[in-house]
Order: structure tokens, then sequence, then C-alpha cells
């Protein structure tokens, strides 16, 4: 069995997470102690006792899902789990391919954050709060949603932004223009078709400013080859080399995040079993509907961590 583990985007952050992992692993606690000092501020607290619309902006729900995941992984670590180990591949929905660096030990939880608090800062002010937007086409395949954004477009910016399985393709781009994929879709037969609750229209080429703050950013951190290769969001395939890494972290700002197809790259490579690390099980959700032969496993509790562990010893 090869088993991969794969690490949560926004969306996923609730007020609450990664408090139980504190209190039951030191070594977990360690990780929020290190993002708050990394960000100079109590992140930790915002997370655990915080309000949570203050917890979703951008630049904090990147950094404190980070943590969370990291917190998770450490967790493993104190039960004897080795990612080098117990997984043939990492790879991360959009923020979550931070963590999964993170995790593989080609960035330092310190760096993550930082990285991760200016990433969310940069996409926010890349665009006007009202002028950009995003939206989920249920029950349309990619093809059919890049032709209703090319069709909704009209001389502004609309995409498919996240590929994340066969039913749900992500449109971005200007406010109006994704109104018009929404009604465009409903008329080509998609499910559902509903704007999003963000705050900025990210993976698409209106975030080209963030795409460059974060490029003058990566340039200044260390980043060293990870345990277990990376499939990268952008490549929906394997990398491991560490300037490569840099660029297609830079790259990902504003380009698709392949997931269905990067699942689809795990399962082509034997991968038999996946273990999404950190918080919620949206990305288990999302596999289950790419490959129903693959089994997820949710690691985000001290119970969840305990029995992942023993899976691997039994």
């Amino acid at each position: 069995m090869s088993r991969a583990f794969v690490f949560p985007g926004q969306g996923a952050q609730t007020i609450g997470m990664g408090h139980d992992l504190a209190r039951a692993y030191p070594a977990a606690k360690a990780v929020f102690d290190e993002v708050d000092e990394a960000l100079g501020e109590n992140l930790s607290a915002l997370v655990w006792e915080g309000d949570q619309d203050t917890l979703t902006l951008t630049q904090n729900a990147q950094p404190a899902l980070m943590a969370t995941s990291l917190a998770a992984m450490r967790a493993l670590e104190a039960e004897g789990v080795d990612l080098a180990d117990a997984a043939g591949f990492v790879a991360g929905h959009s923020l979550g391919e931070y963590s999964a660096l993170a995790a593989a030990g080609a960035l330092s939880v310190a760096d993550a954050a930082r990285l991760l608090r200016l990433r969310g800062r940069a996409m926010q002010e890349a665009v006007p709060v009202g002028e950009g937007a995003m939206a989920a086409i249920l029950g349309l395949d990619l093809q059919a949603v890049t032709e209703v954004a090319a069709e909704a477009a009209q001389g502004d910016v609309c995409e498919a932004a996240n590929d994340n399985d066969p039913g749900q393709v992500v449109v971005s781009g200007h406010r109006a223009a994704v109104e018009r994929a929404v009604e465009i879709a409903k008329e080509r037969g998609a499910r559902r078709a509903m704007l999003l609750p963000v705050s900025a229209p990210f993976h698409c080429a209106l975030m080209e400013p963030a795409a460059r703050a974060m490029a003058g950013a990566l340039a200044e951190v260390t980043i060293t080859a990870p345990v277990r290769p990376l499939v990268a969001n952008v490549l929906a395939d394997t990398v491991s080399e560490p300037d490569r890494i840099r660029a297609l972290l830079v790259e990902q700002v504003t380009g698709r995040v392949r997931w269905r197809e990067s699942v689809e790259t795990m399962a082509t490579r034997g991968v038999t079993e996946i273990w999404e690390i950190g918080a919620g099980k949206a990305l288990s959700g999302m596999v289950r509907r790419i490959d129903r032969s693959i089994a997820c496993r949710a690691v985000g509790t001290p119970d969840e961590v305990a029995q992942a562990a023993a899976s691997l010893q039994a």
C-alpha cells in the first residue's frame, strides 16, 4: 500500500482547531508557540478563543491552518510516525502546499508562517474589496466550466481557478464576470452555481501583484528537498528540486489548483490511501469523488492521531 499525506486549504478554519492536540501533545503546542513567535503575535489565542470572522481573514486563516496541520503532524511523530517511512508523497490544496512542504522538511515552520502571512495580505491587497469574486460550479467538468468562464469574461478576467473534483470547479475573477459565469453555468445545466464567501479572487490573473510579492519573499527563504516528493498544485505532478519548488509556489498564486489531476497522479503512482492532516475533511470528500478506490483518513484530533498511528503498527 502506498500512502500520501495531504494538507487542507482555506475554508477548513474553525475556532478551537488544534487546541486538543496542543493540550495532548507538547510537540503540537510547540508548533503554535513557534508560529506565534515567528509572527510576533498571539495567533494561537485567535485560533482557540477568538472570533470566526477574524480567523477567516485570509492573512490569519492561512498561517492558522498551517499551524494546525503541523501540530497534527508533530503529534503523529510523537506517536512514532515518520513521514518518510509512512508516506510516498505529500500534497496540499493551495496554502496547504506550504503545510506539506513544512511537514516534509523543505520549509521551516517559522518561514512557512511568515510566508503565509505575507501571502494572505498580498492576495487580499491585490484586488480592492468588492471588485473580485469566486463561485463554485457543481455538476459541470473542467472543460465545460472553462468554456463558461471564457464566455462570461467579456473583456474581464474570469478563469477556472480550482479543479477540485469531477463535479466541482471554482471560477475566479472580476465580480461582474463571475456573476455572469454563475448564470451561464446554470443555463448549461450546472446542478448548482453560487458565489463563495471569500474576500478576494484567488488563483487567477488578478493575483499578479501578490505573485510578485511572493517571488521577492521566497527568494529570501531557504528551501531544501522534501523527504518525499510534493505533488504540486500547478503541475499535478511530482517535484523535489528546491528552486523548482520556489518557482512553482510563485506560479501557484495566479495558477489553477489542479487538485483532481493531482489525486489522479497519485493514484497512477500507486497511492491507495490518503491521510488528510489538519483541520476538517474537505479534501477527503474531494478524493472520494475523484477515485472511490482510495481510502481516506482524517487526522486532526488526538483520537484520530492515536488511531492513525496504531494502524501503522498493526
